[in-house]
């Protein structure tokens, strides 16, 4: 049951009727409370504990054992971890029934043919790499943290990796952050173990799909599964690897209850199978750094001589040698070194990816005459224009606002106070007549550019891979990324350039990147070096000064401000915790944040848990939202 009072096994006979089907793993229908509910059968025993009578199971509903003790095993750990319940994890971890697939016939596969270990020619750039691969083909629980050189074909490094563990007899899990991502994986796992031996597991699949991909993991038919964030449950006989790709993207993050990380389930994993693990990708969050540091896994990186051979020139336009030659770099918005780049790289018949962090048209505008940002007169909503023709209308409402007028100087003319993608495309569309333009980012999302002379102007994590890698990039308005409002903004920031700068052309093809930003701010000087590690490392011994996490483990508590302080003056909070607060949340709501030192995360998850079943036990009308670990603290 998901109620937190209720977060525990209960016992059931089971009829004779029943006794073939109903095996551990099986979906049943029971009674509990007069109701007819789902549930699973964890265990079968000779007796039971509880002295009172005991009820009868309804009904088995399939007798395919779909929940695997160790992912039973895994979701209870979570649960805990997570101050959540075993139903809630449950949900995510085995996808909902679809009986037609499931009356399939099922004709188990022939055995594969040995697979040979992988060469290794890929990871010798990397000293570690080599040895990485080997211990993963010897079975061995290695654990590494690889930070990717520039232009390096990461589907293909996982995909050996894979490989490795394959060969050595024992099964994968890759989880990776979108559907793009995934079809790259899928190429490359294709041609590094041939077919029939992965399946992908991912929610956008459909239900049919992504049943039949969970059944063939389930059944032992293939020994690697790879997905995005659904697949972090996926069942795999024999586990020898769990690989996480950019675990600093958010949608790792699973925005329903208990909220788990992929990062965090996966490694949780590692541990309770004595498996291998790989967290990789061109930059590194500071819970990667952590890993580190602890000793918990081994870095893979590449020398600084590798690493300079391979990286583009990047250059920043806020540094005092720019700022002699073009004084005008520190407020234009397109400063003459970037101009310069994606005009030299248009001549050379090379494509040009322009970042964009703000998606639409102009997103924001403000009165042009006292700067005043332009609020609707409706709902005091932000004004923006969706497109050169069309009146100012509101973000939240959608009200058009035709007849603008300032509420401070009275002004009713409008100036672009950020300028979106559509509109960086359209002014570079001018700017470069004949020249192909595109775009890619929510409305539409690219997978590929030709190689020849383009534009493509991107959103952040929408960016396409060019044939023979970009002439230039150009990282705009950097400001929007270093000055939201969150613990993370600098790595944020590093993670979204590194992966477009990782799309140019390597230093010996001549590929270039412009950020215009401050040459010594901490996250473009990482990125000038290509030096991830070190600014994961800066940015874990701040946090850690400040007591942030993942130096700490906190917890947020969000709801009514009566209900918050009622949970918060049940729970039995760990001595050392430090509780602060409380701050506006979304709406009527606020949000206390718990703070502890990782040595007590446990006792801290089972003490909101248990003030949690409190106050469920009671029937407490107003809900509270637990997020142990949330991505964002503000």
């Amino acid at each position: 049951m998901p109620l937190a009072h209720l977060d525990r096994p209960f016992d059931y006979l089971v009829p004779a009727e029943l006794d073939a089907a109903a095996v551990p793993g099986t979906r049943v229908k029971v009674r509990f409370a007069g109701q007819l509910v789902d549930g699973w059968l964890l265990e079968r025993a000779d007796e039971s504990g509880h002295t009172g009578k005991l009820a009868y199971l309804e009904k088995v509903v399939s007798p395919e054992p779909v929940l695997a003790p160790e992912i039973a095993r895994l979701a209870r750990v979570v649960a805990d971890r997570y101050a959540g319940s075993l139903a809630d994890v449950l949900r995510l971890a085995v996808p909902p029934r679809h009986a037609r697939v499931e009356k399939e016939p099922h004709t188990p596969p022939e055995p594969a043919a040995p697979l040979d270990p992988p060469e290794a020619a890929g990871w010798r750039a990397y000293p570690a790499g080599p040895a990485f691969l080997r211990a993963l083909a010897e079975g061995r629980p290695a654990r590494a943290v690889w930070s990717a050189l520039p232009g390096e074909d990461w589907p293909a490094r996982y995909a050996e990796a894979v490989a490795a563990t394959v060969a050595g007899g024992r099964g994968a899990v890759v989880v990776v952050p979108d559907a793009r991502d995934l079809d790259r994986l899928d190429a490359a796992l294709t041609a590094a173990l041939g077919p029939g031996r992965h399946v992908a597991l991912a929610a956008a699949a459909g239900p049919a799909r992504r049943y039949r991909a969970f059944l063939a993991a389930r059944r032992g038919d293939v020994p690697v599964v790879i997905g995005t964030r659904a697949a972090m449950f996926a069942p795999v006989a024999r586990l020898g690897l769990v690989a996480l790709v950019d675990d600093g993207d958010d949608l790792h993050a699973e925005p329903r209850a208990p909220y788990p990380h992929a990062r965090e389930v996966l490694l949780t994993r590692a541990r309770l199978a004595d498996a291998a693990a790989l967290v990789g990708g061109y930059s590194r969050s500071a819970e990667a750094q952590l890993l580190v540091e602890t000793g918990w896994a081994r870095e893979v990186t590449a020398d600084r001589a590798t690493v300079r051979a391979r990286t583009p020139a990047i250059a920043p336009t806020g540094d005092d040698p720019q700022l002699a030659r073009d004084p005008g770099a520190a407020t234009a918005r397109l400063p003459s070194l970037a101009w310069a780049a994606a005009r030299d790289a248009v001549r050379a018949d090379a494509p040009v990816l322009v970042q964009v962090p703000r998606r639409g048209y102009v997103p924001s505008v403000s009165c042009a005459d006292c700067r005043t940002p332009a609020r609707c007169a409706h709902c005091a909503g932000p004004l923006a224009l969706p497109s050169a023709d069309a009146p100012p209308a509101c973000r939240w409402c959608g009200r058009v606002a035709a007849a603008y007028t300032c509420a401070e100087c009275g002004g009713r003319r409008l100036r672009a106070a950020v300028t979106g993608a559509r509109r960086t495309a359209e002014e570079l569309g001018r700017a470069f007549p004949g020249v192909p333009v595109r775009t890619s980012g929510r409305e539409e999302v690219l997978t590929a550019v030709p190689g020849g002379a383009g534009l493509v102007v991107a959103t952040p994590g929408a960016e396409p891979v060019a044939e023979g890698g970009y002439g230039a990039v150009l990282l705009l308005d950097s400001w929007a990324l270093l000055t939201r409002a969150d613990l993370r903004a600098g790595e944020e920031a590093l993670r979204r350039w590194m992966a477009a700068a990782a799309l140019a052309r390597p230093a010996p093809a001549g590929g270039r990147v412009v950020v215009v930003a401050d040459g010594a701010l901490a996250p473009v000087q990482a990125l000038l070096r290509w030096d991830a590690a070190w600014f994961a490392a800066r940015e874990l011994a701040e946090r850690r000064e400040l007591g942030f996490p993942p130096a700490v483990r906190m917890a947020s508590v969000t709801g009514a401000a009566d209900a918050v302080a009622d949970l918060l003056a049940s729970a039995r909070l760990p001595e050392e915790a430090d509780v602060l607060g409380p701050v506006p949340a979304d709406g009527e709501r606020e949000r206390m944040l718990v703070r502890v030192p990782r040595g007590r995360a446990a006792a801290l998850a089972e003490a909101l848990h248990s003030a949690a079943g409190v106050r469920a036990a009671r029937r407490a009308a107003e809900p509270v939202r637990l997020q142990v670990d949330p991505l964002s603290l503000f």
